[in-house]
């Protein structure tokens, strides 16, 4: 059984086409908001966040759409005396900033029809940026249940100070790499 639903997953993947137009959620057993910042200016510390939600419209000749709203609550590096300090007023603030959100105002096509850069507003801290995210597709195809899939890594580089997280910035550097690998379900 085991070698008939990695064989049916293989022969429903198409890693070279473009994602259908159409109304996606994203999958959230699937799908990491990670984020990686530096620490003293020797090394970096990585984590993600671990309750989100996000819709997508992909729409490459019309209004395409992009929401995800992340719980800062559920900061995640693996050490649980950091995580609690990234909750507090220090960092992310959750008692007055619970929620963080981006929106697309944008979304740029490449040849094949695939999301290559998403322009949008990051709310986070209270302050609201505009940002872009480099889109690189990974792959489209189908689920163990037959349901429609497509796969995306997108990368964009922020400054907490941008979003008045000014606190220990000599500690954990103002350079933060945020990292969203995508995969989402054509609804």
């Amino acid at each position: 059984m085991k070698h008939l639903i990695i064989a049916l997953l293989i022969l429903s993947s198409n890693a070279h086409g473009a994602a259908k137009e159409g109304a996606y959620k994203l999958d959230p057993d699937h799908t990491n908001i990670g984020f990686e910042v530096g620490h003293l200016g020797i090394s970096f510390v990585v984590g993600r966040f671990n309750k989100f939600t996000g819709e997508v419209n992909f729409a490459p000749n019309g209004e395409s759409k992009v929401v995800i709203d992340i719980d800062p609550s559920s900061v995640d590096t693996k050490v649980a005396q950091r995580d609690s300090h990234l909750r507090s007023a220090d960092f992310f603030n959750i008692a007055q900033f619970p929620k963080a959100k981006f929106e697309s105002t944008s979304v740029q096509y490449d040849a094949e029809g695939n999301p290559s850069s998403i322009t949008g507003n990051l709310t986070l801290h209270g302050q609201t940026k505009p940002v872009t995210l480099t889109v690189k597709p990974i792959g489209t195809g189908n689920g163990p249940l037959g349901e429609y899939r497509a796969g995306f890594h997108a990368v964009t580089t922020i400054k907490r100070s941008d979003f008045g997280m000014t606190s220990l910035l000599a500690v954990a550097g103002d350079q933060v790499t945020l990292t969203i690998n995508v995969e989402a379900i054509h609804q």
